[in-house]
């Protein structure tokens, strides 16, 4: 921590709460102000000063391992039909914080999550006109930095709108970044100078010679979603775009802007509870209604086809079966109704007793999710949850939600919140992408702003997702396995991998595929060659978590290859996937406890096997001097299950 430029009028003293201590510097202040990250790597430094055409601005930098992240860049607030916030201002007082903590999620990718960061809090004051106050926060972690805006209630701005917000992201050089422009869109490797109007967040950076970097957003709950788009006549610059105007009556508490730093793209992967960490704690007192699991989806709208899946997923470790879109009736229909079951007659000849399917399911431990279009939703939410918390339905998938404006990123989280009052789980469909706000409220299980196996993604494009999307949280990327775009564009293992290295607590298993024992259906995709089968490599699938206690990437490159290792217990698993040329990994086991014998299920591609998926099994007895071969192929992968030898 660095305070420079001091002018008359110093006080301060110290605060220590439990995990943490403030220190409270009142002062007046001309020279930079640094926070530095616990382990003293990252280093978040704050001015004001005149930049071109712009008097006493707010700006701001990041540096880690001594190299510039982020060069010296804007801030403010464009405020409408006044004066913008940020500019002309002084610093009226300097606030310091340290939290030294863990917490423990109710479900994750890791079981203790460390909370460690530095934080300096800066009161700004207009020096003229009407004297407006606004508060910039920064924090500095060892995985990243972190700011937001605060204006306090005070006259002159009880009711007001936030047109644009200025937070830019300067950087050094041209460098290399994988962009997308909707939450659900193909990725394509660009330069800074490239980058449009409208970028989706996390944004992924390689710094020439340094580090890798994501820009991203935290704790988006009432407020408009930002993007990224260029700055005019600054090439290698970016700026928050917000999705819509901000309308603010009283304080003002903006999302977090983030910038996660990692050695390495697995490393970025390994920090992203960063983003949790800035949202606040679970808000839910009883969370012992929220499970995590498998979920096989039923498309035939059927008593005979939900059985079947029933069955199925009691037989194969399987905890959920989703009844989708066309249950209630039309899904697009403004006449359909939520609280009734009538099922599209284009998507279903029924019949369907959806309280029977629910009863039966009860009866195998088993529990029943149902889709719901955001038509019915947006009409009827304050109906249907408490009804399908009456009928014992697990959870709701919203379809299709409306995201991006202040309007409806408020309605949505305000439907999370509902639902946990009704201790219903929840899965958001489309185009949102998650901020964090699982960790306030678990009862949100997973969403998708992914581009899934539903929209045939190249194993390039999911191994590009796994390092820019998978940063902020988890993505539901509805898994197939019988299908023919398994052949088309990958390979059955790689299938088997997806289950470990894409993180998902509901985890889709079978998207297009259907048990034997389930009606043929009308219409849509899959034929008789979606039928699951008896292939031994399922018992993979059968085994293996949504939700983990450690997580360790071992390798990995956007776009081309991937190993990951979770832990589960005692049991581990690991997920290796490629593109584009053959390749072999070395997957040493050395994370394994030690002088302990461990049976490792191995599952890889081999055109030998005669079978419809090609999945040779190899079992085998490791240790952690072990070191494993993942050979693929240009599609191929592999995944491991280790569990210990007794």
């Amino acid at each position: 921590m660095r305070v420079d430029g001091w002018r008359r009028g110093v006080n301060l003293w110290f605060l220590s709460l439990v995990g943490y201590c403030i220190l409270v510097v009142e002062v007046n202040t001309t020279g930079a102000i640094d926070v530095k990250s616990p382990d003293g790597k990252v280093i978040v430094s704050f001015n004001v000063k005149d930049i071109v055409g712009v008097e006493r601005c707010t700006v701001y930098s990041v540096a880690y391992e001594g190299k510039s992240i982020i060069t010296e860049s804007r801030l403010g607030l464009d405020i409408k039909e006044s004066t913008p916030l940020g500019v002309g201002v002084e610093v009226e007082g300097i606030q310091h914080k340290s939290n030294h903590a863990t917490w423990r999620p109710i479900y994750g990718e890791r079981e203790q999550i460390p909370d460690r960061y530095n934080q300096v809090r800066i009161r700004l004051r207009e020096s003229q006109g009407s004297g407006r106050r606004m508060v910039m926060t920064f924090r500095a972690y060892n995985e990243g930095a972190a700011f937001r805006y605060e204006v306090p209630r005070q006259n002159g701005l009880r009711h007001f709108v936030i047109a644009a917000e200025r937070s830019e992201f300067g950087f050094g050089d041209d460098y290399e970044c994988w962009a997308t422009y909707s939450a659900q869109g193909e990725y394509n490797k660009v330069r800074l100078s490239r980058v449009k109007n409208g970028c989706e967040r996390p944004l992924t950076i390689r710094i020439k010679d340094g580090p890798f970097v994501a820009v991203g957003e935290a704790a988006l709950v009432d407020y408009a979603r930002m993007k990224l788009g260029p700055v005019k006549n600054r090439p290698h610059t970016l700026v928050s775009s917000l999705s819509s105007e901000v309308m603010v009556g009283g304080l003002l508490i903006t999302p977090w802007r983030v910038v996660l730093i990692g050695s390495t793209p697995g490393r970025l992967l390994e920090n992203n509870f960063l983003f949790l960490n800035l949202n606040e704690p679970c808000a839910i007192k009883d969370t012992s209604w929220i499970k995590p699991g498998k979920v096989i989806r039923e498309v035939t709208l059927t008593t005979a086809g939900g059985r079947a899946c029933v069955d199925f997923a009691a037989e194969h470790g399987l905890q959920y079966v989703e009844f989708d879109a066309g249950w209630y009736g039309h899904e697009y229909s403004n006449e359909s109704d939520a609280r009734t079951v009538s099922v599209d007659p284009k998507r279903s000849k029924g019949l369907l007793d959806l309280h029977e399917v629910i009863r039966y399911a009860e009866s195998k431990g088993v529990g029943i999710i149902v889709y719901v279009n955001r038509r019915a939703l947006e009409k009827q939410l304050d109906e249907i949850l408490p009804l399908y918390r009456k009928w014992e339905i697990k959870g709701v998938k919203y379809g299709f939600v409306q995201v991006g404006s202040q309007k409806w990123t408020s309605w949505l989280h305000e439907a999370v919140r509902k639902a946990a009052e009704n201790r219903l789980m929840v899965d958001i469909h489309d185009e949102y992408r998650p901020t964090g706000y699982s960790r306030t409220y678990p009862n949100l299980m997973t969403q998708e702003g992914i581009r899934g196996d539903e929209a045939r993604p190249s194993n390039e494009l999911t191994l590009t997702i796994l390092f820019t999307r998978m940063l902020c949280g988890a993505g539901d990327n509805t898994i197939c396995y019988y299908d023919k775009r398994v052949d088309e564009n990958a390979s059955h293992a790689y299938q088997l991998a997806k289950a470990v290295c894409i993180y998902s607590p509901w985890q889709f298993m079978h998207w297009h595929d259907r048990p034997d024992a389930s009606p043929r259906r009308v219409g849509g995709a899959g034929g008789s060659e979606n039928i699951i089968g008896d292939e031994p490599e399922l018992e993979f699938f059968n085994h293996v978590p949504t939700v983990w206690d450690q997580t360790l990437v071992i390798h990995g490159q956007i776009g081309q290859y991937a190993v990951i290792a979770r832990r589960s217990g005692d049991e581990w698993y690991i997920g290796c996937m490629n593109a584009n040329r053959a390749r072999t990994l070395e997957v040493p086991l050395d994370f394994l406890q030690k002088s302990k014998k461990y049976l490792a299920h191995i599952y890889s591609d081999d055109p030998k096997v005669e079978t419809r998926t090609h999945v040779r099994i190899e079992r085998k007895t490791v240790n952690s001097d072990t070191i494993l071969k993942a050979a693929m192929d240009s599609q191929g992968g592999m995944a491991v299950r280790i569990v210990p030898v007794d």
